[in-house]
């Protein structure tokens, strides 16, 4: 704001809005200023229920500004999840929209901490648009390093959702090791695609820090978002691994739209190799994919891939080296006390300042994965190159034990998706009860017309796959379950396809 008060921050198209620096700082200071008013303390809990929208960034600001813990949530929460949140939280407020009253309109009776709700859209003097309007700025609460400011739940795709604890510093190590990792300056201009409720703003938040622009895409939409590249000059991209394959399948001349681009950033899951070999070719933007997790805000602790290490990356399979802080090794994932070296796959730790001091309220899941000193197993699989490159191999709990013999989902992938007929697959296990599990196959045909049996799908497998890791079980789908379009979820198939 000192910097740059008059400047374009952030810009929402939808609603044809847009912010100066000045304009966060008095809207996220008068926010602040309300929850003091409304009773709020020092490190009270704030769970957030709104669309990516200036009003949600706006009020992480407000909250973190007042010294308070912000609680996101996804508005594709239903009553049960965000009442979860609401609990397990112990929050006392709630930030929602007039628009989701069905969902919220009797939230305080199941949540006997909830004292108040402010509502975005509202009318009276609760309104988000009152309370950030009516009062002078606040001045930031002092915080140390090392305090929560953000319960961030797990998407839940495996048992109960967990809230990993992030700390200021946290937050500080990962805007600065994603400023490093996309070159950022104030000329920049950001696109974000990812949920508010999610890490992944953490993107978004380091071109602010910066005194760059952050441009907010609502709902992702191909056709939407290209025009909003050509129309606001991006030059930072926010992409995944759906997204990026999506533009391998545009008509030629798509890239002529993509010219002011010069990073894409790719996460959330892995980007099959294949997929990525064609967007360099083709689109010649470099693709930033970076490893981290919510419990690490992406690169608070994590690695990255940057244009730099390309030339002696050609197979297009890795998501890099350390940045910022952050050291990473691979552990037997049955004895983490033991140290692997290349090139043998196992766990992946990392460790360094954006990692998470545990989870909210639970002890022994935090015992299990917070080590004691200072390192995180990730459940992840993979293995660190001759040339110091993370490749990951895949989740510890999607792996496939088929009579023994160990079979990486992902890798697997990599070789189906080049098949003529898939746009795209999933390799999930299923149980066996003579081998113990089986690979399973779900595809996304090309064509709505095409068909693909098993034993075509065997007999072209044969020729880049060993017998064991080639599917027993095939199902043609219309599409593969995604959070939001981006996870995939592994579990939803098996309970799906393989009862």
């Amino acid at each position: 704001m000192v910097r740059f008060p008059e400047k374009t921050a952030l810009i929402h198209p939808k609603s044809n809005r847009s912010y100066t620096y000045t304009d966060l700082y008095r809207l996220s200071g008068s926010l602040a200023a309300a929850f003091e008013t409304l009773g709020c303390v020092q490190g009270d809990r704030v769970v957030l229920y709104l669309d990516s929208s200036p009003e949600y960034l706006i009020s992480y600001f407000a909250i973190w500004r007042a010294g308070l813990v912000a609680v996101p949530t996804n508005i594709v929460y239903r009553r049960e999840e965000l009442a979860y949140a609401i609990r397990d939280s112990g929050a006392k407020l709630l930030i929602s929209s007039v628009r989701s009253q069905d969902i919220t309109g009797s939230i305080q009776e199941i949540c006997p901490d909830l004292t108040h709700i402010i509502e975005v859209g509202g009318g009276g003097v609760h309104s988000w648009e009152n309370l950030s309007s009516s009062y002078a700025p606040l001045r930031p609460t002092p915080c140390s390093g090392d305090q929560v400011c953000q319960i961030q739940y797990t998407s839940g795709t495996t048992g109960r959702p967990k809230g990993a604890m992030l700390t200021h510093g946290g937050w500080l190590a990962a805007l600065q090791a994603e400023a490093e990792a996309l070159d950022l300056t104030s000329d920049d201009i950001y696109l974000g695609i990812y949920p508010m409720a999610h890490v992944g703003i953490s993107w978004g938040l380091s071109v602010l820090r910066i005194g760059g622009t952050f441009v907010i895409m609502e709902r992702y939409h191909p056709d939407e978002y290209i025009r909003l590249i050509r129309e606001y000059q991006i030059t930072v991209l926010s992409g995944m691994p759906p997204v990026i394959h999506a533009l391998t399948e545009t008509p030629p001349g798509t890239e002529d739209n993509f010219i002011t681009v010069r990073r894409i950033i790719s996460g959330g899951g892995p980007m099959h190799s294949p997929t990525w070999k064609k967007f360099n070719e083709r689109f010649r933007i470099p693709v930033i994919n970076a490893y981290g997790l919510s419990e690490t805000i992406v690169l608070g602790c994590g690695t990255v891939i940057r244009p730099e290490d390309y030339p002696t990356a050609d197979e297009y399979n890795s998501v890099g080296k350390p940045v910022g802080f952050s050291e990473v090794k691979i552990v037997d994932s049955a004895d983490p006390d033991r140290e692997l070296t290349s090139p043998h796959a196992g766990e992946i730790a990392l460790r360094g300042p954006g990692v998470a001091l545990g989870y909210w309220n639970q002890p022994e899941e935090t015992e299990a994965v917070f080590l004691k000193d200072g390192w995180f197993l990730t459940g992840d699989i993979g293995y660190i190159d001759s040339r110091g490159m993370l490749v990951i191999t895949d989740r510890k709990k999607d792996m496939i034990i088929m009579s023994g013999w160990k079979i990486y989902p992902t890798e697997v992938e990599n070789v189906l998706i080049n098949h003529p007929k898939i746009a795209d697959v999933a390799i999930f296990g299923c149980p066996d009860e003579e081998k113990g599990e089986i690979p399973a196959a779900a595809v996304v045909l090309r064509n709505k017309d095409d068909t693909l049996t098993l034993e075509e799908l065997t007999g072209w497998s044969r020729e880049f796959l060993a017998g064991y890791k080639i599917p027993r079980r095939l199902k043609v789908v219309d599409q593969l379950p995604r959070v939001g379009g981006w996870k995939l979820l592994r579990r939803e198939l098996r309970e799906s396809f393989c009862l």
